[in-house]
C-alpha cells in the first residue's frame, strides 16, 4: 500500500509542501493530483472538481512542474512556450500575449530566443515554471522544485514561487529538504504512506517544546536505560550511537550528564526543535533512514 488515510485540505494562495523521506509517499500522491494516478479508493477534489468525475475540467485548473526537466533543449524559451500553448488550445494573438507576459514575470524577455541548452539550470527550472503556468492554473503541482540546483538558483526559485503565492496561485509541491519545508506556509508529512503531521512548519516545532539534545555514545542502548534510572528522561535511540532527548531547558541538563556520564558521551548538542526533530518526534526514527 502506497498511501493510507490521507487526508488534508489545501487553502487557497498558499504554498502547501508534502515533506517526506524517499519511499514515504510523495511521488504517489503527487500522481494522484495531477490525475496520471488514480487513487483505488477515497476521493479528491481540485476547487471542487472531483478527479475521478470532472477528470478533464480538472485539469485546466492545474500547472505541473516535474522533477526531471521536460523542456525541448533544442528549441528556444519561447518556441517552447509556445508549444506548451498548443496543448492547451491557446494560440494567435491570445498565445503570443500570455508568452510575452510570463516572460515579463519570469525575467526572461531578453532571453526569449535563446536555446535551452545554452541555459543554466536555474534559468531551465525558471522556464519550467513558465511552461507550466502558460494556461494560467490557479493550482501548480510541483515535484521537487529545486532538483538540481545549486543555492543561489534555489533561492531565485522560490522568490518566483512567492511571487506566484502573491498574484493568486495555489502552489503545491513535494520535498524532502527541511530548509524547503521551512518555507512553506503549511506542511504534510509523510512517513510509509501515512500523514503523521500536518500544520505550519512553526506550530509542528512548537509541539515539541523546550530544546533538543542529541547525545552520541559507543553504547546508545546502555546509556538510554541509565539515563532513564539516574533522571526519569525519557529518551529516544535513533541507532546504536545515538539519542534524542526533549527537554525543557535543556541547557540545565546537559551540565549533569556530562558530570554524570561524561566518559560515556562522545559529544552532545543542544538545539531548538527543527522540522527533522518533528518527524523523529512523530515516526521514533531519523528522516533519511526511511528506505522503503
Amino acid at each position: 500500500m502506497a498511501l493510507e488515510n490521507v487526508s488534508f485540505n489545501v487553502g487557497k494562495n498558499t504554498i502547501f509542501g508534502l515533506l517526506g523521506p524517499n519511499g514515504g509517499g510523495k511521488t504517489t500522491l503527487f500522481k494522484i493530483l495531477t490525475t496520471f494516478f488514480l487513487p483505488t479508493s477515497g476521493s479528491v477534489e481540485i476547487f471542487g472538481l472531483d478527479i475521478l468525475k470532472e477528470m478533464a475540467e480538472a485539469r485546466k485548473q492545474i500547472g505541473v512542474i516535474f522533477q526531471n526537466p521536460s523542456l525541448d533543449k533544442k528549441l528556444s524559451v519561447k518556441e517552447n512556450l509556445t508549444h506548451q500553448g498548443h496543448l492547451y488550445g491557446l494560440s494567435g494573438l491570445k498565445l503570443k500575449e500570455r508568452i510575452l507576459l510570463l516572460l515579463e514575470q519570469g525575467g526572461l524577455l531578453e532571453i526569449a530566443n535563446e536555446r535551452i541548452e545554452t541555459l543554466s539550470g536555474g534559468t531551465q527550472r525558471r522556464v519550467e515554471i513558465l511552461k507550466g503556468m502558460i494556461h494560467n492554473p490557479n493550482l501548480l503541482l510541483m515535484d521537487e522544485p529545486t532538483f538540481g540546483l545549486d543555492p543561489a538558483a534555489r533561492i531565485a526559485l522560490w522568490e518566483i514561487l512567492k511571487n506566484l503565492k502573491q498574484n493568486g496561485t495555489t502552489i503545491v509541491c513535494t520535498t524532502h529538504l527541511m530548509e524547503e519545508a521551512e518555507k512553506c506556509d503549511s506542511l504534510a508529512i509523510l512517513n510509509e504512506g501515512k500523514l503523521v503531521a500536518l500544520d505550519s512548519p512553526s506550530n509542528l516545532k512548537k509541539e515539541i517544546g523546550g530544546d533538543v539534545i542529541a547525545i552520541e555514545t559507543n553504547n546508545a542502548t546502555s546509556l538510554k536505560e541509565e539515563l532513564k534510572k539516574k533522571f526519569d528522561l525519557q529518551t529516544m535511540l535513533l541507532d546504536e550511537k545515538t539519542l534524542h532527548i526533549e527537554k525543557e531547558k535543556g541547557v540545565e541538563l546537559i551540565t549533569e550528564l556530562i558530570q554524570t556520564f561524561g566518559k560515556e558521551i562522545i559529544s552532545i548538542s543542544l538545539s531548538k526543535p527543527s522540522l527533522e526533530d518533528v518527524f523523529i518526534h512523530k515516526t521514533g526514527h531519523k528522516f533519511h533512514t526511511n528506505t522503503r
